[in-house]
């Protein structure tokens, strides 16, 4: 009897470890969340800036740690519009939820955990640029999953000749 006090004992021993351990790891991970839906859309004709930690970029308005730069385009507005929206359909785990005459609002999630991205397009009126702003709701780190997935959008936008 005492071996099966012993196994019992050390087995609850690891599953007290194993519970901070993941505790601990899920503080660092999800710090507090960083986005607020009030954070989203265009506001005097600018999207809104990042926050403080490392898991943004925007093309207005950024200091150098989130800055990113607009895409120009040399087609119609409208049309330029219907091409991004048609790059965002091929893009993985990505859904337009919100789009109006000057602006495209989608979610990209990942693979593995479905983190939660808004990616965001401006098209301002007076300008031949696709204002960007791509942002992890949660977490302090992307690790660049943001500005690699714009990048690879203005490569895809670049391949069609807008």
């Amino acid at each position: 009897m005492p071996k099966l006090g012993y196994a019992y004992a050390q087995r609850v021993l690891w599953s007290v470890t194993f519970a901070i351990l993941f505790t601990f790891i899920c503080s660092l991970i999800f710090p507090g969340a960083s986005w607020a839906a009030s954070s989203l859309g265009v506001d005097n004709g600018h999207l809104s800036s990042c926050p403080a930690s490392n898991n943004c970029v925007v093309s207005q308005n950024a200091d150098p740690k989130h800055a990113i730069d607009p895409i120009a385009y040399h087609i119609d507005r409208d049309l330029a519009k219907e091409t991004v929206l048609k790059v965002l359909a091929v893009v993985p785990r990505t859904e337009v939820i919100e789009q109006t005459d000057n602006y495209i609002h989608a979610l990209s999630k990942s693979r593995i955990f479905q983190f939660v991205d808004d990616v965001e397009f401006y098209f301002p009126t007076n300008e031949s640029v696709i204002h960007l702003r791509s942002a992890s709701r949660v977490g302090e780190s992307d690790l660049g999953v943001n500005r690699r997935r714009m990048e690879q959008i203005r490569l895809a936008l670049r391949d069609l000749n807008i």
